[in-house]
This record gives C-alpha cells, sequence and structure tokens, in this order.
C-alpha cells in the first residue's frame, strides 16, 4: 500500500464511522474549527511567514503573493465562512421524492454524502478550510493536496483542524493533508480509484486540465476564468465604468475577475476614456485593437490573438469593439473558459440575447463578474466553481457534495 493509498484507506474507515452523523455533531465539529482557527492565529501566521518567505526568494509574481498571503482579515473571513455553513441546512437526508409502486413498494430518493472527496488545489490556503468544512458539513472525509508553494500554512491548518475534530470525539482522518508536493504522489491521487469518490482540481487551467487528463477517478471539472464584460451601446457609461472598474481591479488574482473588455464601437470614443481613467488608478496595462489604439492613445498594447483567451490573473486587460451583443457573443464563445459573463445595457431585448446565447456557468446584466462566488450566492463557503454541465454547475455548496440514494421498503415483494 503506497502513500496515498495508506491515506485513502484512513479516509475511507473514516467517512463510515462519520456517514451517519446528524447535523449537531457537524456543527460542534465546524464550531470547534472556526474558534481554534481564531484562537491559534499566531501559530497560523508562523507558518504562513515561511511560505510567503519562500515565495518571495522564488520571484513569485505579486497576484500569486497576494493568494497565498494570510492576515487578521483574512483568517476572520475563513472563520466566519466557516460559521456561515454550520448555518447552513443539512442537505443530508432531504428527501428529493418518494412515489408508491403499483406492488407495494415504496420508493424514496434521498440526499446522501459523497464519501471521500479530494482536491487538488494550488496557492490559497483558504481553500484547505473552505473545502474541508463544506465536505464535513455534507458528511464527507476528504483528502486535500495543495500545491508546495502553500505547505507551511496548508500544514498548519489542517493539523488545527484534525485537533478540533478530536476535540468533540470524531476521527481526525476526516480531513487529512497530503504532504508530500511531488508529481509522482499527485498522479497517485488522480489513480486513487476505490477509495476517492470524486476527485476535484481548483486552480490555474494547467493543473485542472492536468487533472482532467490523468485521472482515472471522476472528477468535476472546475474552471480558469477568461471572463468578460460586454458594454452595449444603451449602457449607463457611469455604470458601465463601475462594473468594469470592479471585475477587472477589485482583486484581480481571482478565477471571477474579467479578463477582456467588449465595447460597442458607437459608444467607445465616449467610453474608453472614462474606463481608463479608472483602471490608470491601478496601473492596469490595456491590450487593445485598432480602435482601442486610436482612442486611447500609445499607452495601448496592440491586442493580438492570444490576447483574447488570456487569464491574466493581474493588473492586465484585452479589450476590443464590436458592433453589435451578437457579435460580442461570438466573441464570448470563441475564447469564454465558461466561467461568467457580463452585459451592461439599458435593452431587454439585448439582455435576454446575452443570456440565452452564452453556456457560461453564470450570466449576468448590470452586475459584476465578481459575484459569482459560493458566499455571495449564498452557499457560504465554495468547493470551487464548476464549468462543466454535469452534476454540479457554478459555485459549488453543499448540494454539489452530495449524491442521491434510492431506499425501497417492501412487505416481502419479489420479482
Amino acid at each position: 500500500m503506497n502513500y496515498m493509498e495508506t491515506l485513502g484507506a484512513r479516509a475511507k474507515t473514516a467517512s463510515y464511522s462519520y456517514a451517519g452523523a446528524g447535523t449537531k455533531e457537524k456543527d460542534a465539529a465546524l464550531a470547534a474549527i472556526a474558534s481554534a482557527l481564531e484562537a491559534q492565529k499566531a501559530r497560523i501566521f508562523e507558518a504562513n511567514a515561511k511560505d510567503m518567505a519562500a515565495a518571495q526568494e522564488n520571484g513569485m509574481s505579486a497576484s500569486m503573493q497576494d493568494r497565498l498571503r494570510l492576515d487578521d482579515a483574512r483568517i476572520a473571513g475563513i472563520a466566519g465562512g466557516v460559521r456561515q455553513v454550520m448555518a447552513l441546512p443539512d442537505p443530508v437526508g432531504e428527501e428529493l421524492g418518494g412515489w408508491l409502486r403499483p406492488n407495494g413498494l415504496r420508493i424514496r430518493q434521498v440526499r446522501v454524502p459523497m464519501g471521500v472527496v479530494g482536491i487538488i488545489f494550488e496557492s490559497r490556503p483558504n481553500v484547505t478550510v473552505d473545502a474541508a468544512v463544506l465536505c464535513l458539513k455534507a458528511g464527507n472525509a476528504v483528502i486535500l493536496r495543495g500545491g508546495k508553494e502553500a505547505i507551511w500554512s496548508n500544514t498548519c491548518l489542517v493539523t488545527i483542524m484534525r485537533e478540533a475534530l478530536a476535540s468533540v470525539g470524531l476521527p481526525e482522518d476526516l480531513v487529512q493533508l497530503v504532504e508530500k508536493t511531488d508529481r509522482e504522489t499527485a498522479a497517485d491521487m488522480m489513480r486513487l480509484n476505490g477509495y476517492l469518490d470524486v476527485l476535484i482540481p481548483r486552480g490555474g487551467a494547467g493543473l485542472i486540465q492536468a487533472v482532467v487528463k490523468q485521472a482515472t477517478v471522476p472528477v468535476i471539472e472546475t474552471g480558469a476564468g477568461n471572463c468578460h464584460v460586454y458594454v452595449d451601446a444603451s449602457a449607463d457609461l457611469e455604470m458601465a465604468v463601475r462594473i468594469a472598474d470592479n471585475a477587472k481591479t477589485q482583486r484581480p488574482s481571482v478565477c471571477n475577475a474579467i479578463e477582456t473588455l467588449l465595447v460597442h464601437k458607437d459608444i467607445a470614443a465616449a467610453f474608453l476614456p472614462k474606463v481608463k481613467a479608472a483602471f490608470d488608478a491601478h496601473s492596469v496595462l490595456i491590450h487593445g485593437d485598432e480602435t482601442v489604439q486610436q482612442i486611447l492613445g500609445s499607452e495601448v498594447v496592440p491586442a493580438t490573438e492570444a490576447d483574447w483567451a488570456t487569464e491574466y490573473l493581474g493588473y492586465e486587460i484585452a479589450i476590443r469593439t464590436v458592433g453589435s451583443v451578437e457579435e460580442a457573443c461570438d466573441h464570448i464563445r470563441a475564447y469564454s473558459t465558461h466561467h461568467s459573463e457580463a452585459i451592461v445595457t439599458e435593452s431587454m431585448e439585448n439582455a435576454e440575447y446575452f443570456l440565452n446565447h452564452l453556456d457560461s456557468a453564470a450570466v449576468y446584466v448590470n452586475a459584476s463578474t465578481r459575484f459569482t462566488d459560493g458566499e455571495e450566492f449564498g452557499f457560504g463557503a465554495e468547493i470551487g466553481i464548476s464549468t462543466q454541465k454535469l452534476h454540479a454547475r457554478g459555485p459549488m455548496g453543499l448540494l454539489a457534495l452530495t449524491t442521491t440514494q434510492y431506499r425501497i421498503t417492501g412487505n416481502g415483494q419479489t420479482r
């Protein structure tokens, strides 16, 4: 039995003992985790400082360092997210339907835990806690595999969570961390059939595609975020500036930040200087088409075909002018990762066209794409944002971490 199989066996055993846990037991575990995270801040910061020092030494980009950094506000946010999940209804045991067959069999469809969930993610230690507590609330055990750049932070966070579980009489092995960060161990995790019931990658496009292509266990594909805002000819320009600025600069390193701004040519001359002024406050580098270059001048970098497909994850954006909502949708369909798209418009007809002709997981009218988030949707913390169409789509909360079981009661029927 190799390292990953050992973790898998422990998780499977823990999941069996936890499957019958009631809501009170689950919530006691989450309350203990939230309190422990707040009480152990100094311990967490000490571990995170080691990761940050290594990140700076290795030349990690500013946006990636931002993902890695933990401070008082972020710990408070993480603990608050745990309590939000704790306050959510327990999905396990919900009866989705029931019927009586002519032969007397009573059939019920009931929501049940997945069992053992695996998460592979990159340098955001908040994911370590978000993923664990969502899995626990949904009745699952979880195996977490973060990137080597966050190994000190993740090890500390998982140790604190395991201690909290033990303090309320639950198995520590409900939450485990893959402490080996080599590629061979990651590959073993992707082939952990018989132990993992589902594997969820959360991170950049390279990680996600590697898992999708290599895994032999079931995978829920979460998405890289090449997201778009389209400013229609009828848009309120001040609203459009606020939405575009928020969607790009409020936190550019996350997957629901926009990477391309599409602008109707009829309002480009009036709108582009306004949005550039907002972007200039954050030193956003603009890649633009010929019209954008003509309007905004030499500071604009000529856009290439590759720019329309680039997830910058920083203070850069591609801007293109289009002639209609149809052309905007054509562009989005060609380059989108099917994550989040927004239209700013006063035209109900164009809004409906935009909603009906895009197949991204979240489509907005007159609002920022930054709302594609489990907490903002009322799910508490999220496990990721699914861009696939089977089982789970969009921000994945508790329901995405459950499956269903048919429960049939008879009185001696045979077939």
